[in-house]
């Protein structure tokens, strides 16, 4: 295979909802450019991109898959990316690493909701967009209602480059108002016949044409000036203005296809060439350290990976993009993320499960390489003398969460591991293991996302998991001032142990004034401040120690001690073992033994004395509050509303905003639990949300009963 130039070179994506026919348009796209010798079907899971199991299992891609074709002398790369909401951070990492998008739209389904969630990423990283209006020989095909359903999602860019002379079973035309042409092909599809445009069509065609003329001036000044002056532009000046538009975002072209029988496909591939930027043309991806990089064939050779995957028989294969220079095979580079050496043995064109060997690849061109040591996404590799480091994906936040456990406590480790390797592979997943709530917790985009994980584990791992509710990490404190004393007193032969606390507790509060003077339970205490210790805590808020001891009834050197035992406490808070916060604890007395008092008396005596004014200080459950926005359309608003009410959440706000009804809440974490399932069902999978941690806020009294007795409920069981 030849090595391409960068301007030789067009990266496109895939993007639109499951069904649309992306992997079959890109199955023709193969085909025609002589990648394949005959076109795949999805239903015969025979196609070049859908080839793992999972997707054969659920007849839908699960995976972004790298492809190319070739073309009039031109490399393709194409990333066919899943259609479905759970699988974002494939379209994420797609469209990061391509110049533009191919939005497919299914002409009998009409625009779903992973189009609309796609072309939210596609906008959001400013990328030119052409929608391919695809299986227009479905009985239901209907092209004005997806120009209507377009144009109210997308706005007014919409704009008309073919529209289908015969849309249904017996779909074979296609009008291209940029040539004025009409494209007519028979029933096996390829290479069409092109001929005048019949005159039923006639003013139909030139009607769109002056539109898309109109359009394509509108984005320069120049060609404006042209269009006054002639009435009409060359469609040379056309698409110099679409391209414009196109990099703008003020133009979206819409082709006609019928993927399946590999109709208007060429043409399509033509039009790529022709009008798609190549990836000189467009910004290059940050780098870290604020160094210039060209993406240019002679610049020093780095290159960046937004893919990894494992594959039976061959371990890790990793995907990446040639940003600056030439790579080649056998060449030593410094992943500048780890800071160690990688030897690229072999580099691959990919065309799905098929891999071309190559010797060499120019800046912007997509590939493959294998058994690389410890790079994985997001790191960068380049020559010594480069040292660059690019500016990670990122990667769409988690919308719901749930623990992971071994069936078998002895397979416990290799659930951790398998997990680790199957974020590596999807990096939307996050795994951790919470030590304060003592699960391993996976968050994901969606429950449909983290089944596909049960798949692997059932499937590829042969290992029994089991999904619980993740634990929600609720806090402890006190609201009203409380006292208390201990004495810790140990006598069992030899040394002893003993050691007297006393203490009095109160809520902290930013900017509060020194401790002086407390009454409690009728009762005054005077207090004398002889030091603070502000101690911010891991978990959020914080433990003020005051010194309040008057005539060193306790040595300073017991005082870390005393601490040391409070702050066991509060990593274990009295009501249901959750971490303690904001609470301020003066150590106003106590007593010595000069023989038997050691560190272990008082963090003991510290510890209980603690607990136990704790409990009568007022104690409350606090839980996590987070500020979400939930995007609705506008019919299903009221029943969006209604869910979130019985939610518990708090309605700070509504508007519109991107076509959409916009909900501003504040809701309870634990509220959470199964909302992404909730609102697909009530929007019919359109309305979408994001939400991130805002404060700790007091339960209600009925929520923290019920807290109190499942937790007494659990240590009763333990």
């Amino acid at each position: 295979m030849k090595t391409y130039k960068t301007e030789q070179i067009r990266n496109v994506a895939l993007i639109g909802n499951a069904g649309a026919g992306k992997t079959t348009l890109a199955e023709a796209m193969l085909y025609e450019g002589g990648i394949l010798n005959r076109r795949g079907e999805v239903n015969s899971k025979n196609t070049a991109s859908d080839y793992t199991d999972i997707e054969h299992d659920y007849e839908n891609s699960v995976f972004s898959t790298l492809l190319y074709t070739e073309f009039n002398d031109k490399k393709i790369n194409i990333i066919d990316t899943p259609g479905m909401k759970a699988f974002t951070g494939a379209v994420t990492s797609s469209l990061n690493m391509a110049e533009t998008a191919l939005c497919v739209i299914n002409s009998g389904d009409g625009i779903g909701a992973g189009t609309e969630s796609a072309m939210r990423i596609a906008d959001k990283l400013s990328k030119p967009v052409i929608a391919v209006a695809n299986g227009l020989d479905h009985e239901n095909a209907n092209f004005e209602k997806i120009m209507e359903e377009g144009k109210a999602r997308f706005g007014g860019r919409l704009t008309v480059v073919q529209y289908p002379v015969n849309p249904g079973p017996e779909f074979n035309q296609v009008v291209d108002v940029l040539k004025m042409k009409m494209y007519q092909w028979g029933p096996d599809g390829g290479k069409p016949e092109i001929i005048d445009i019949p005159d039923s069509e006639k003013e139909k065609a030139d009607a769109l044409h002056n539109e898309l003329v109109e359009k394509a001036a509108e984005n320069d000044e120049a060609l404006m000036e042209m269009y006054f002056d002639k009435g009409t532009l060359t469609e040379d000046e056309m698409r110099q203005g679409m391209k414009l538009g196109m990099k703008d975002g003020t133009l979206m072209p819409v082709f006609c296809v019928c993927a399946k029988k590999d109709m208007g496909v060429r043409r399509l591939i033509e039009f790529i060439i022709n009008i798609v930027p190549t990836p000189n043309e467009v910004p290059v991806r940050e780098e870290m350290k604020g160094k210039e990089v060209k993406m240019d064939e002679s610049a020093p050779a780095s290159m960046f990976v937004f893919k990894t995957s494992m594959e039976s028989h061959i371990g890790e294969v990793t995907y990446f993009k040639v940003m600056s220079g030439k790579i080649a095979e056998g060449i030593d580079l410094i992943n500048t993320t780890k800071s160690n050496k990688e030897r690229l043995s072999q580099i691959f064109s990919v065309a799905g499960k098929n891999r071309t060997k190559v010797t060499e690849m120019a800046a912007g061109d997509l590939g493959a390489t294998v058994k690389l040591k410890e790079t994985k996404v997001n790191h960068t590799l380049s020559v010594k003398e480069a040292d660059y480091k690019f500016a990670p994906i990122e990667f769409p936040k988690p919308l719901t969460m749930v623990a992971v456990k071994a069936v078998n406590e002895s397979d416990d480790e290799k659930v951790g591991e398998v997990l680790h390797r199957l974020r590596d592979e999807d990096p939307s997943y996050i795994v951790n293991f919470s030590k304060e709530l003592k699960q391993l917790i996976v968050e994901a985009q969606s429950e449909y996302h983290i089944n596909v994980l049960k798949w692997f584990f059932d499937n590829e791992y042969k290992i029994e998991i089991e999904f619980k509710t993740p634990k929600v990490p609720y806090r402890e404190t006190i609201t009203k001032a409380a006292q208390s004393d201990y004495r810790h007193k140990k006598q069992s032969g030899g040394a002893g142990q003993f050691g007297e606390v006393h203490m009095i507790i109160e809520p902290y509060e930013e900017g509060m004034p020194d401790p002086k003077a407390f009454k409690i339970d009728g009762k005054e205490w005077v207090v004398s401040l002889r030091g603070t210790e502000e101690h911010k805590l891991p978990w959020g808020g914080k433990l003020v120690f005051c010194n309040c001891i008057v005539g060193g009834s306790i040595d300073a050197r017991f005082h870390p001690a005393i601490l040391k035992g409070i702050m066991e406490k509060m990593e274990e808070g009295p009501l249901t073992g959750s971490y303690a916060r904001d609470i301020r604890v003066c150590i106003y007395d106590g007593k010595m033994h000069p023989v038997d008092s050691n560190e272990i008396s008082f963090k003991l005596a510290g510890r209980q004395a603690f607990s136990a004014a704790f409990k009568k200080a007022g104690p409350k459950i606090l839980e996590p509050v987070y500020n979400l926005d939930v995007y609705t359309p506008s019919d299903r608003m009221g029943d969006v509303m209604s869910d979130l009410q019985g939610r518990r959440t708090i309605i700070m706000g509504m508007g519109s905003e991107k076509g959409y009804e916009k909900i501003s809440a504040k809701v309870p974490l634990k509220e959470m639990s199964n909302y992404t399932t909730s609102l697909n069902s009530l929007t019919g999978g359109r309305g979408w949300f994001t939400f991130e941690f805002d404060a700790y806020d007091k339960v209600p009294s009925d929520v923290q009963d019920d807290l109190l007795k499942a937790y007494e409920a659990e240590q009763s069981e333990e």
